[in-house]
């Protein structure tokens, strides 16, 4: 990789850069295409088209070369990329974090990537809170996938609600909570009316989930692997929350969060039980990027969430 500068250069010659160009930059990157580009920022296709002849003529570069009907990028422009991303977050951070932050007057925005048993069991009852405590902030929430570190590496969440098991290395991580297993299924499951043995759920047929692309294992599930227990699999489900409606009416079974198996008891014909074995609990964790250390919002948020967290599992 191309050393272009170093750092102290850098910093005199970014005075005479508008900054809004390295927003740009960062979309050319992403989209190869100056129309596209354009359309992710919500400016024009000639004013993106300027705006990389400003940086060419600034780096003495082409930076992204154009080969048929798409734009490559040069030596210098995946070096400059690193830094131009690290300046936008650490300039998105101090834009957005008042030396203090008053959730009842905020109309923040916060980016949280968590599962969908988190957003079901944790950020709904949150969320109802906020509507009377803090009614401007607004929560945009994405559900985890295998492209969670990549957002996060990139500054496109604030916060990151992982197990544990999945922590992304390299970035700040806070315990948030702990949450035990339970054996769920059809309240009729004659399986419920008495004690329940390993034997008996290893006997019946099993729902297990596996989220993202490359269809990631959840935490119980690969414990239960990890412990030498083998299911007969019946069902595969992308999501934690739509399980209830897999195990009406059958006589299958399917490890679940205590609360959200709490939680869909009230609304589903279900029924819960202790398991029969040991298992380690889920300890879920809060991740941000560096630069949000000190971002008085995002640390109420953070402890909101663990607030709320211990409250509703205590229930």
């Amino acid at each position: 990789m191309i050393s272009f500068l170093n750092r102290l250069e850098f910093r005199v010659r970014l005075k005479g850069l508008d900054l809004n160009l390295f927003v740009v930059f960062d979309a050319l990157m992403e989209t190869r295409s100056t129309s596209r580009a354009a359309e992710r920022i919500g400016i024009s296709q000639p004013a993106a088209s300027a705006a990389l002849g400003r940086l060419r003529e600034y780096f003495g570069d082409e930076l992204l070369v154009v080969q048929g009907k798409r734009m490559y990028p040069t030596p210098l422009a995946e070096s400059l990329l690193p830094e131009v991303r690290a300046c936008l977050r650490s300039a998105e951070s101090v834009l957005s974090m008042p030396v203090e932050f008053a959730p009842e007057r905020s109309d923040r925005l916060f980016r949280v990537n968590a599962s969908d048993y988190v957003a079901a069991t944790i950020l709904a009852p949150l969320a109802r809170h906020l509507a009377q405590a803090a009614p401007g902030v607004r929560i945009h929430v994405s559900l985890s996938d295998e492209h969670a570190e990549g957002r996060l590496r990139r500054g496109e969440i604030d916060l990151l609600v992982t197990p544990a098991e999945w922590a992304v290395a390299g970035f700040p991580a806070e315990p948030l909570y702990e949450e035990e297993f339970v054996l769920a299924g059809w309240l009729d499951n004659p399986i419920f009316a008495s004690p329940i043995t390993a034997e008996d759920v290893l006997a019946h047929g099993h729902v297990a989930v596996s989220v993202g692309g490359p269809r990631i294992t959840a935490v119980g599930d690969k414990q239960l692997e990890l412990l030498g227990y083998s299911r007969r699999i019946d069902i595969v489900a992308p999501s934690f929350v739509v399980v209830p409606w897999l195990l009406i009416g059958t006589m299958r079974l399917a490890l679940m969060h205590r609360r959200l198996a709490h939680d869909a008891a009230r609304h589903f014909p279900l029924a819960y039980a202790d398991l029969p074995f040991a298992l380690p609990p889920l300890r879920q964790l809060a991740q941000y990027h560096e630069t949000r250390a000190t971002d008085a919002g995002l640390r109420w948020l953070i402890d909101q969430i663990g607030y709320f967290a211990a409250v509703i599992l205590q229930e």
